[in-house]
């Protein structure tokens, strides 16, 4: 077995978990009115304009001249990705203008905030529990869901969904550069570690949603 494939088999439990959240389940299969997506859209900047910033605090704190290697090229990937969400909220009709001057839920404040104290006073490592779950499940989820709200919506193209396109299953490369970058770490004592941060950032990651759906409690990610 491969790394790649024992942490897929050891976060399986978190990403059920995910799946039946009640807002993901309607969202995928029937859908979710415009101003749910808008909310979404808007903790998706809130998290998405640090990513870049975290990358690269990251690649500052290894040693590791191959996974910082790693690093510096995703950072090239995923650089500028939050002006797609803003885009996206023009688009449908939102006030982009509104969300770059906000901080996004509490939710979304405590995952960003967490990803920073890892990667500062946990590992530099950590930062792979983050890509772990937001590539993973956007891979899996973000074209089913733009399928769904585009037809919902009545829209003739994909205006207001190109963040969902960009992460879903044509993104299979980074899916590809992720699984081969782990891949290389033999090492247990940091294959664990990213084992846990995963399952951590399921969690805080859930936790969004949970919020989303009216559910305020950090504690129902669980």
């Amino acid at each position: 077995m491969t790394f790649y494939d024992r942490l897929q088999a050891e976060t399986a439990e978190e990403r059920e978990a995910f799946f039946r959240i009640p807002i993901v389940e309607q969202s995928v299969t029937s859908g979710a009115s415009r101003e749910t997506y808008l909310a979404f859209l808007e903790q998706a900047y809130n998290h998405v304009r640090h990513t870049f910033p975290l990358l690269a605090l990251a690649a500052s704190r290894t040693q590791d001249e191959r996974y910082q290697d790693a690093l510096v090229e995703y950072m090239e990937e995923e650089r500028g990705h939050e002006k797609w969400i803003l885009n996206d909220i023009t688009a449908l009709g939102g006030n982009a203008s509104e969300v770059v001057a906000g901080q996004g839920g509490m939710a979304c404040r405590i995952m960003v905030g967490y990803a920073y104290f890892a990667i500062e006073r946990i590992s530099p490592y950590a930062m792979l529990g983050t890509v772990h779950v937001l590539e993973g499940l956007s891979v899996l989820l973000a074209d089913r869901v733009a399928d769904t709200l585009k037809s919902q919506y009545g829209l003739k193209d994909d205006s207001g969904f190109s963040y969902l396109r960009s992460h879903g299953s044509l993104d299979q490369e980074h899916v590809a550069f992720f699984r081969e970058m782990i891949n290389g770490f033999t090492d247990k004592a940091v294959q664990d570690l990213i084992i846990e941060q995963s399952k951590v950032f399921y969690r805080l990651y859930s936790a969004i949603f949970h919020e989303l759906g009216g559910e305020t409690t950090i504690a129902r990610a669980a």
